[in-house]
């Protein structure tokens, strides 16, 4: 059984699969809320889905996956666990760290600054003026 939520975060979709129970969804949602709509951060869309393996027999039946865009970065995290509170956490943890990168790398435009000894207004100097420069120079 596939089913979505969209009531709280119209941007990032809740997605699930299995027997999902409506207490791991209210906390999913939460958890996912507290990532996305952070101060500072751009805008956040994508998708959230949370599986149930009907396998028993499984170490870990929970399983997560998140695809979202954080302004003009793609972000995916995945988590796999043995209960529904432990792989939100998981998911959350991934998604914070994720998203704070996107936000991060947006903000600095992709670039680092340039040392400080770099002088960007003054032209540079060629190998042979360096040279020149070092042959005229007297030795005491």
């Amino acid at each position: 059984m596939s089913t979505e939520d969209t009531d709280a975060t119209p941007l990032v979709r809740l997605r699930f699969d299995g027997a999902v129970d409506e207490q791991t969804l209210a906390y999913a949602r939460a958890k996912i809320d507290a990532v996305v709509n952070r101060p500072g951060l751009p805008a956040v869309t994508g998708e959230v889905r949370i599986v149930r393996a009907a396998a028993h027999h499984t170490d870990r039946p929970w399983s997560a996956t998140a695809e979202l865009h954080v302004g003009g970065h793609q972000v995916i995290a995945t988590a796999e666990e043995r209960t529904g509170t432990e792989v939100v956490d998981r998911l959350q943890d991934r998604l914070r760290r994720q998203t704070d990168k996107a936000g991060h790398a947006r903000d600095a435009g992709h670039r680092t600054a340039p040392p400080p000894w770099r002088d960007l207004d003054q032209p540079s100097h060629s190998a042979e003026e360096i040279g020149r420069a070092a042959e005229a120079s007297p030795t005491a």
